[in-house]
């Protein structure tokens, strides 16, 4: 099934009071895999050379329509 998936980056407590938003890392792009989890794996293993702190990243994904 195809899925499409973005990962985006939450900001700091810091940087929340300061007004910051979350920041899009990756995406959204189209990834093949059996189900939604899948997909979310596929993407963050395929793409290591990002740079995102992993305690704030938050992976998104939804069936392509």
């Amino acid at each position: 099934m195809l899925y499409e998936v973005a990962i985006l980056e939450r900001p700091t407590p810091k940087e929340a009071e300061e007004g910051k938003a979350e920041r899009l890392v990756l995406g959204p792009k189209a990834v093949i895999a059996n189900d939604e989890r899948g997909a979310a794996i596929a993407a963050v293993l395929d793409n290591t050379d990002i740079k995102v702190d992993r305690s704030r990243m938050e992976v998104l994904v939804r069936p392509f329509a």
